[in-house]
């Protein structure tokens, strides 16, 4: 049977803490294992070696009978089960011992009295006893010329305390396994519970309901974060998805006109028309009003695409001067036939980046709305300004009609159009592509204006703007 992988991240959390807690204690435990068996041993080799600088110091200032005298009386005292004392020879035969019932099956290591005739002063080593599962800790030490004491000690003390702390170890260890689940699962629900807010905010949010917001807490957390980036990216879908209502709003109105003026024209034409010049005359009006539409189409997608950030810019290095004064050149003869004097006011070179295509479909928006709403008399001013290295802007200036303070808001928007452009072609969109194309060069567009004085339109570019922000494209079927 295949176990399911935790699918809840909290869960996943909790199994990791909860893991790596249990493998940290038990590492602790374990060490502290080696740490206290080995003062356990080393304790007991101090306690024969002791009694074996005993037997010796006896050996040197008396006999070999007070030896045994010494060893027999030490094996009673200590207990002849937990001790065993015994004499050899060199060659490792024993020739002495105490009462070795208990020890029958513990044997001379020939090993032990090589390493005693190579010069190793003493050999301690831990023998198991073959019928029961107690060890043993042997000492082997030279006390005397041509005569080995074999010493032996029962490690039961040890082996009780052993066992105790395994029980302990069992006891402790599920009780902090338990611990650390408990405390895993608090600890992740607490580290997650902004997370579940701002899922909880995103289950609550459709598209009627974008004003939800996370709440940040202020903790300057990674979730702090999230949540405050969250609460952009929401800002950004609620401006997209307004864009996105507003402009289909404003397409099916500013669509039902043109298309009420082909298909009235059509049904005139058919009950009326008497010759083929009147179809003629038709098709093309027909095709006027369908270019009509097709320009705004297309203008309207380059504004989406360049507010979106869609594909990339082709910024190359380019005279923003020299722009201007062809985009002057371009609409002389237009504002000659309204009457308006056209200026141009530029320095012989201003190089910035930018998109040169797009930065004059924004130049001649600006110079034909200023032209088209100043009345005969009148002068459109077109500059650039703010050199010796400072940030450069694009000037269209002029003494029109002025925009209205309640409409100073909203031309930027798509669609909108003041009062007093009514009676004047167009789709409202010339401004909204000049903002959007300002933008996606990293620069701003502002307007200064006064109803019947005029108005001042500035596009402010950077002149050293490498990374672009995109504004689209396959633009380049629209230029």
């Amino acid at each position: 049977m295949r176990i399911k992988r935790p699918r809840t991240l909290a869960v996943r959390l909790t199994l990791w803490y909860g893991s790596v807690f249990i493998l940290s204690a038990g590492l602790a435990f374990f060490s502290f294992y080696l740490l206290m068996t080995n003062i356990l041993l080393e304790r007991t080799d101090q306690e024969l070696l002791s009694q074996a600088r005993t037997l010796q110091a006896v050996f040197e200032s008396r006999n070999l009978a007070a030896v045994k005298a010494v060893m027999i009386r030490e094996a009673k005292a200590a207990g002849e089960r937990k001790v065993f004392f015994r004499l050899l020879y060199i060659d490792g035969s024993a020739f002495s011992s105490t009462n070795l019932t208990s020890w029958k099956k513990i044997g001379v290591s020939r090993i032990a009295i090589r390493h005693l005739l190579e010069g190793d002063n003493r050999v301690l080593e831990t023998v198991a006893e073959p019928e029961s599962d107690q060890e043993v800790r042997v000492l082997y030490t030279v006390i005397g010329p041509g005569v080995i004491l074999q010493l032996g000690q029962a490690l039961e003390h040890s082996a009780r305390f052993i066992d105790a702390f395994w029980n302990i170890f069992i006891g402790t260890m599920a009780g902090l396994m338990l611990l650390s689940a408990l405390a895993g699962w608090f600890m992740a629900r607490k580290a997650l519970a902004g997370l579940a807010e701002v899922t909880r905010t995103a289950e609550q949010i459709s598209g009627k309901e974008l004003d939800q917001r996370v709440a940040v807490r202020n903790r300057g957390d990674e979730i702090d974060r999230l949540a405050f980036t969250f609460n952009r990216m929401l800002d950004r879908i609620r401006s997209l998805v307004t864009g996105i209502r507003e402009m289909s709003d404003n397409i099916a109105h500013d669509l039902k006109s043109p298309v009420t003026r082909i298909r009235g024209l059509a049904e005139i034409t058919l009950t009326t028309a008497e010759t083929l010049d009147d179809y003629r005359e038709m098709a093309a009006a027909t095709i006027e009003e369908c270019d009509r539409l097709l320009d705004m189409i297309n203008t309207m997608l380059m504004i989406s695409k360049a507010e979106a950030g869609v594909d990339i810019l082709r910024p190359e290095r380019m005279d923003l001067a020299r722009l201007v004064r062809d985009a002057a050149d371009l609409f002389g003869p237009m504002a000659e036939d309204q009457g308006v004097m056209l200026m141009c006011r530029t320095p012989e070179r201003c190089e910035v980046n930018g998109d040169i295509r797009l930065i004059q479909r924004m130049t001649a928006n600006l110079l034909d709305n200023a032209i088209k709403y100043t009345p005969a008399g009148g002068w459109v001013l077109a500059a650039v300004e703010g050199l010796q290295d400072r940030t450069p802007e694009l000037v269209v200036e002029d003494s029109g009609v002025g925009i209205a303070d309640s409409d100073l808001d909203h031309i930027f928007d798509r669609f909108y159009r003041c009062d007093p452009s009514r009676s004047e072609s167009g789709a409202g969109l010339g401004l909204s592509l000049a903002k959007a194309v300002a933008e996606a060069h990293g620069g701003s567009i502002e307007v200064i204006s006064e109803p019947g004085k005029g108005s001042t339109f500035s596009v402010v570019l950077l002149r050293n703007h490498d990374t672009l922000r995109s504004p689209a494209v396959g633009l380049e079927q629209y230029r």
